[in-house]
């Protein structure tokens, strides 16, 4: 018996599987089919076209496709699934039970200020949205034993992974939001109304299969508040002591990890929460690795707009926020990286939206870059309107949309007046960025990222193959410039230029190694990153 599970790809509010990413859903689902006795082939989308495998699945006993975007979205990884592949794809193993799997079973959009279609015109022979449930129905266990089991059988399927071993493993912590209301806009209610969290021995368990494969770098991703993680099911008794279980369960089962990263967490909860709330904060940095991030749901600065959105909180809790997680986790690592900084989500097009929203916005976050707090990074969305939700059923009466023109304007100023100088102060000259993997190239420049959460993008002025440590040596608005750590010999004419304080003159004078023109800094600069092996 077989089955081929094609991963279309992911992105909710609590969960990513755009790759690098792999989804906790492909596994789990796989672990279902491996525990019943199935041979299970992975497949992603983008093999899938690459390869021409349209018809490649007519023998298989199932067909699962895996895919759904609720989150806007862009992605230099992968590109999700659409309904018309969907349709390719099934039209060619309509001898086989065709199952379609997550929030595109529903409905599907393939980018921001759009309407969510619905999808059940789709000729699918089962249409699941709640995966979890799925999974412990078909194991006929209840949901916690369920995924334990699941999780474990279906680690093995990241070694069929086109880019293994450089995958990174979104890990679910726990399902639902611990709030008592929940955002106008949010998709992760429709499923899980309640906070649940898992057992730390069972997500503990999970990673230490996924790393017995192979795998070397986590996110504790599918959360919809790390902080909130152990506490009781509306977000009360913050519990610090489950989240140092769980960070230093990892760190004792995955000894020579990579990557240990998070995501969201929720401003409010944390300033209403201290000190306990710090405590935890402290425990990721001292567990983590460097370059991770807290996701922070902001979503908008405008008390208006927060209002009639139901957003939780005050715009002074996400203040307290963004000063305490800085205060303890921009602390750097040897290679001169923070190790946890906060990140801003914003979305436009909500309700109550006025030009002077996107003003409030601007002027919040010129106002932390002035105060010398970090940002790791700015999302700037389009809202996205999924059925159930309640704006969904708002914009029926009303019409919802994103000014264009105000939103290009202020993403212009954004971009370069906030994302530039704060990349300077979080990526500083010199700082190095290990194991960057090489994405595509343009021109000269070969681009690249390292595993982790919203990692950053790298041009290099050389060609490389495999993974690298970089010398960062300039700055654009989202993404830095750098050279590969590696002898001084071996460098490009073109990293050579590229590094501070040097021109084509004295490129040429240090590939024969004459200093004699350059001043003590950059000789010094050099000494540090490239001289030696």
């Amino acid at each position: 018996m077989r089955c081929a599970i094609i991963d279309g790809y992911v992105d909710e509010p609590a969960v990513l599987g755009v790759p690098p990413y792999i989804s906790t859903y492909v596994r789990y689902v796989a672990g279902v089919f491996v525990l019943k006795g199935y041979e299970v082939d992975y497949y992603t989308i983008d093999d899938v076209r690459a390869k021409d495998l349209w018809h490649a699945f007519s023998s298989y006993d199932y067909v699962v496709i895996i895919g759904g975007t609720t989150v806007p979205g862009k992605y230099i990884g992968g590109t999700p699934i659409n309904p018309k592949e969907v349709t390719k794809i099934f039209n060619h193993a309509k001898s086989s039970y065709r199952i379609l799997m997550g929030a595109i079973a529903k409905a599907f959009a393939d980018s921001g200020g759009k309407l969510a279609k619905e999808t059940s015109s789709i000729d699918s022979d089962e249409f699941v949205e709640d995966i979890a449930k799925w999974v412990a129905d078909n194991l006929s266990e209840e949901y916690t034993k369920a995924i334990r089991l699941a999780s474990i059988a279906g680690a093995a399927v990241v070694l069929q992974h086109p880019r293994y071993p450089y995958v990174i493993a979104e890990i679910e912590v726990s399902l639902g939001c611990e709030r008592r209301t929940y955002c106008t806009f949010c998709t992760e209610p429709l499923l899980h109304p309640k906070f649940f969290s898992r057992p730390v021995k069972d997500i503990v368990d999970e990673i230490a299969e996924l790393y017995n494969h192979g795998i070397r770098a986590f996110r504790l991703g599918r959360s919809a508040n790390i902080i909130a993680f152990g506490s009781d099911w509306n977000g009360n008794k913050i519990n610090p002591t489950a989240v140092e279980e769980l960070y230093s369960g990892i760190r004792n089962s995955c000894p020579e990890l990579r990557v240990l990263h998070t995501d969201n967490a929720n401003p409010t909860y944390i300033s209403r929460n201290l000190p306990h709330s710090a405590r935890i904060i402290e425990t990721i940095v001292q567990f983590n690795t460097a370059g991770d991030i807290l996701s922070f749901g902001v979503e908008s600065f405008d008390p208006v707009v927060r209002k009639k959105n139901n957003l939780d909180g005050e715009v002074g809790d996400i203040d307290i926020a963004v000063k305490v997680v800085n205060e303890i986790g921009a602390v750097r690592d040897k290679n001169g990286i923070p190790k946890l900084l906060p990140g801003i989500n914003l979305i436009f097009g909500l309700f109550g939206e006025t030009k002077k929203t996107y003003e409030i916005n601007y002027k919040k976050l010129l106002e932390y870059l002035e105060h010398g707090f970090l940002l790791r990074r700015i999302n700037l969305r389009q809202l996205m309107i999924f059925p159930g939700t309640p704006i969904y059923y708002l914009s029926k009466r009303r019409t919802l949309k994103v000014n264009k023109q105000l939103f290009e304007h202020y993403k212009y100023l954004i971009r370069n007046n906030i994302d530039n100088p704060m990349l300077k102060l979080v990526f500083p000259v010199g700082c190095v960025i290990e194991n960057v993997i090489p994405e595509f190239k343009e021109g000269r420049l070969t681009f690249g990222r390292p595993l982790g959460t919203y990692p950053i993008l790298v041009g290099v002025p050389a060609e490389f193959d495999r993974p690298s440590d970089i010398v960062i040596v300039g700055h654009g608005q989202r993404s830095v410039t750098g050279v590969r750590r590696i002898p001084l010999a071996a460098l490009t004419f073109e990293e050579l230029t590229a590094l501070p304080g040097i021109g084509a003159k004295n490129a040429y004078r240090i590939k024969s190694e004459d200093f004699s023109t350059l001043d003590h800094k950059t000789v010094q600069f050099i000494n540090e990153h490239f001289r030696n092996d």
